[in-house]
């Protein structure tokens, strides 16, 4: 097998000089309106100039569009808690339609290529697409179009984007670097600012608790707060945390234990245990793939890592809060939020299963607001005849991916395979198919499918897809 990836480089390069300069006007653009207490204008300027931004990255510099698509997802909730604390709270804020419609530009690949990528391994994205625009149908007879639509944006933008990643498989070296590059930085930032977060409390993340109410984010005060750094809330920034942290694995330099050490930490104080539980099972994948050599590196930097982490996660201000939440992972009998789970469960698993039509995306208000699980959430709105390509699809890509040998040789795709299993294992405990969640499954298991395909056709000189 030839192996021609690129040499992995974290050096930051504002080049090609035409794209960042749109990018930093546009974030400068954003800063400006934030100081200026422009907040009435920006709600409806940033996803309209995100969703410029994003076309032209994706016309004109496409592996530059996939980096920045990452970036709209980790900062935009943080935008939107700061213009609210300027310019008053609104509910729900147009800001966040910025991450979803970014991500939907990937619709133009899925509708030009989904028909001919059969052929080249696409069937589970064409079952999953049917399965979501089935439900999307559904949705706008039972529901209103609006939340039909809103809806079909947090399902159907995961698998465009997902899909958009397989099928540039040509360019899979620089699309795995950009990405590498990405969540190092990405790691670095909202890990530290997470652990900011937790000590300080910042103003607009203490307005945002009081306004949401959300109990299950903590008390807003410093040392209070469950941390979800620039997040909505705390398992959408442990899920991402999760995968930046596993494609550290990969990296190589010292500046990647820094990235790490925060990261880990402000993934503890998050307390998002399912997500925690995904994790081991993604290592368990990822080490279990590889060669003897490369598993022996993934050691070595978990114990580096092990090493930084654990004495800052048994002192204080930290271990108060840690502790506690890795003992109930082994007894759940006395655990609030373990019983109120299971609760539902018992209350709405027998309705969801029973959906044979199903009720539509959008129409699963009768669920309940706290409905955290992606079978219930599936089956409800997809019913049976939906539910089954949709998640046929998924289960089809992931048991075709555990047949690839390349995995041994690529810490990458190895890590891109484990990220995604990683987050599918955990559907019974958050809604792990649809909005943040969904972006990282279906883009990770695109990824992983890209690289065996590249590496399929280096072995093939002269074959031309």
């Amino acid at each position: 097998m030839t192996n021609s990836l690129p040499k992995k480089s974290f050096f930051i390069s504002l080049q090609p000089a035409q794209a960042w300069t749109v990018i930093l006007g546009f974030s400068l653009f954003t800063a400006v309106c934030i100081v200026a207490n422009a907040g009435g204008i920006l709600r409806l300027l940033f996803p309209a100039a995100s969703f410029l931004v994003g076309v032209f990255l994706y016309r004109r510099y496409p592996i530059l569009y996939i980096g920045f698509t990452w970036w709209i997802w980790l900062l935009s909730p943080w935008i939107r808690r700061l213009v609210d604390l300027k310019s008053g709270w609104v509910d729900p804020s147009p800001i966040l339609l910025a991450p979803p419609l970014v991500t939907l530009i990937t619709l133009a690949s899925l509708l030009r290529y989904l028909p001919q990528s059969y052929s080249q391994g696409g069937l589970p994205f064409i079952l999953s697409f049917l399965g979501v625009g089935y439900a999307f149908l559904i949705g706008l007879i039972q529901t209103s179009p609006t939340s039909a639509m809103l809806a079909c944006l947090n399902w159907l933008t995961p698998i465009a984007f997902g899909f958009h990643l397989f099928i540039n498989w040509r360019n899979y070296p620089q699309i795995s670097q950009n990405i590498q590059r990405t969540f190092l930085w990405g790691v670095l930032v909202t890990g530290s600012y997470g652990v900011w977060q937790y000590l300080v409390a910042p103003e607009w993340d203490r307005f945002w608790i009081i306004n949401t109410g959300a109990v299950a984010f903590g008390a807003p005060e410093p040392l209070g707060i469950r941390v979800f750094s620039t997040m909505n809330s705390p398992q959408p920034f442990a899920v991402v945390m999760m995968a930046g942290l596993l494609l550290l694995f990969n990296g190589k330099g010292t500046f990647r234990f820094a990235s790490a050490g925060v990261g880990y930490l402000s993934l503890l104080l998050s307390s998002a245990r399912a997500v925690w539980l995904g994790w081991l099972v993604a290592v368990f994948i990822l080490t279990s793939s590889l060669k003897a050599k490369l598993q022996m590196r993934l050691i070595i930097t978990l114990l580096v890592i092990v090493i930084l982490v654990v004495p800052l996660a048994n002192i204080e201000p930290f271990s108060s809060v840690i502790a506690p939440r890795i003992e109930s992972l082994s007894n759940a009998d006395d655990d609030v939020s373990y019983n109120e789970r299971a609760e539902r469960y018992e209350t709405y698993l027998s309705i969801a299963l029973a959906q044979i039509i199903g009720n539509g995306l959008g129409g699963n208000a009768a669920l309940g607001p706290n409905i955290d699980s992606g079978i219930l959430d599936t089956f409800y709105s997809f019913g049976w005849v939906g539910a089954i390509p949709y998640l046929g699809g998924i289960i089809l890509l992931i048991f075709s991916l555990l047949q690839y040998p390349e995995v041994r040789l690529d810490p990458f795709m190895s890590a891109a395979r484990a990220i995604g299993i990683g987050v599918f294992a955990q559907i019974g405990l958050n809604g792990a198919t649809a909005g943040v969640f969904g972006v990282v499954l279906w883009a990770f298991l695109g990824l992983a499918v890209a690289a065996h395909k590249y590496y399929s056709q280096q072995n093939k000189p002269g074959i031309q897809d």
